[in-house]
């Protein structure tokens, strides 16, 4: 079968990995890909925004499935287009994409299907916003309603603090996506992630993770697309799990269906594990990056099957996904000046990964000949381990053999199930 695989991060680069290894895989084709997913694929130069350019080459080329990695292009509808084409894809359809194309849309499909969350109002103006302020205690989080690359989340300390990101907002800084603002309680807690794979009728867990959002270490800082993750997160136990999809990713699936809305591709729940039991923090409709990164090193399932079979509507007719037990880590190791303006352009020298450790590229290019730093995040260095201290330091040690003098990472990583993993063992 020939495959189509759109998106050009690390994200992508995983997948790629994974369903290159697929023996029902002919020909991997992606776009606009990476230098890491060239490994694996045929590079092809298509305008994502252009969906009927990309239904034609699904056409010449004979595509029997398309993998949508990003979450733009879902948003912006390229799933219906294809499947009006007739060819199959893993991803949801533009309606069902607003779970995080918009967060006031979630919102409201929680209040609907009674999804346990945080009190929320939705504003559309600066004003209201304000006005609205006084009613939540300190401190407050403010979300950019609409895609924001992982950035668009404020959790604000002050009234001052509050005041200047809603003004901030509204003024432009997000662009269209903070055109309207959620204002939502803040929930205390442990966050952690869960994954399930739905074709808009069955649906399947497909494990879950941690991640780090803030840039500096100790969880400092601005909020970023992601500074590393770790798969399995043993907090997310297998009652809460249950619970989870129980209470949280059924109803979801459930009232999209009656919408007459189907949902169909992988449903990413960010979680918030309070005194109370989970409560939805927000849907991803693609997987995350870079938790897809240590999803990938721990699924031993053939991912073109799961795939395709969500795509076709008989997810229930395939195995569930089988996980291994060891625990991935990964690390992202960024360019200078992430998240703000990131400098691109400076050289990479790989090392070569030893077994059970992979270094994706995110956000990398070729410049006369060498390997150059083209992104934010540039590479996700990832490791297994019997253990998340075991995993950790196996990352760790290959990240630090990578010449990228114009980047920085994180050095904790993991830390909560590190300093838990030590508890264990001391006692």
């Amino acid at each position: 079968m020939n495959i189509l695989l759109l998106g050009g991060g690390g994200r992508e680069h995983a997948l790629a990995w994974k369903l290159a290894q697929s023996p029902l895989c002919t020909a991997l084709f992606a776009a606009p890909g990476n230098p890491g997913i060239a490994e694996h694929a045929k590079l092809v130069d298509l305008d994502l925004e252009d969906h009927a350019a990309v239904a034609a080459f699904c056409a010449g080329q004979g595509i029997g499935l398309v993998v949508v990695g990003p979450e733009a292009p879902l948003v912006d509808g390229i799933a219906d287009s294809l499947r009006a084409a007739g060819v199959p894809v893993f991803g949801p359809g533009k309606a069902a994409a607003q779970l995080e194309g918009s967060k006031g849309f979630t919102k409201d499909l929680r209040a609907e299907a009674g999804i346990p969350t945080a009190r929320y109002v939705r504003c559309m103006s600066a004003d209201e916003a304000l006005a609205e302020l006084v009613g939540f205690s300190l401190p407050v989080v403010i979300k950019a309603d609409g895609l924001a690359a992982g950035k668009g989340v404020i959790i604000a300390e002050t009234a001052d603090d509050a005041r200047a990101a809603i003004e901030d907002m509204f003024g432009g800084s997000f662009g269209a996506s903070g055109a309207q603002v959620v204002l939502e309680e803040f929930m205390e807690g442990e966050e952690a992630s869960f994954f399930a794979l739905t074709d808009g009728t069955a649906i399947v867990a497909f494990g879950s993770a941690q991640d780090h959002k803030r840039v500096g270490d100790g969880d400092t800082g601005p909020n970023t697309g992601g500074m590393g993750a770790y798969s399995p997160a043993s907090v997310l136990t297998p009652a809460l799990e249950a619970d989870v999809m129980t209470r949280i990713i059924e109803p979801t699936v459930a009232t999209l269906a009656a919408r007459g809305t189907p949902y169909s591709g992988v449903l990413f729940a960010g979680l918030m594990l309070t005194a109370q039991g989970p409560k939805l923090i927000e849907y991803n409709c693609r997987f995350g990056d870079p938790e897809c990164e240590v999803l990938m090193m721990r699924l031993e399932s053939d991912l073109v099957e799961l795939l395709l079979a969500v795509a076709q509507g008989r997810l229930g007719a395939v195995p569930a996904p089988v996980l291994g037990q060891d625990t991935a880590l990964t690390i992202v190791l960024a360019a200078k000046g992430y998240p703000g303006t990131p400098e691109k352009g400076a050289p990479i020298a790989l090392p070569s990964a030893p077994e059970g450790a992979r270094i994706f590229h995110a956000g990398t290019a070729h410049k006369d000949g060498a390997l150059v730093a083209n992104g934010g995040r540039v590479l996700a260095v990832t490791a297994l381990g019997a253990s998340v201290t075991q995993a950790r330091d196996a990352a760790y040690a290959l990240a630090d053999k990578v010449d990228f003098p114009g980047g920085f990472c994180r050095r904790d990583i993991g830390w909560r199930e590190v300093a838990r993993e030590a508890a264990l063992s001391a006692e």
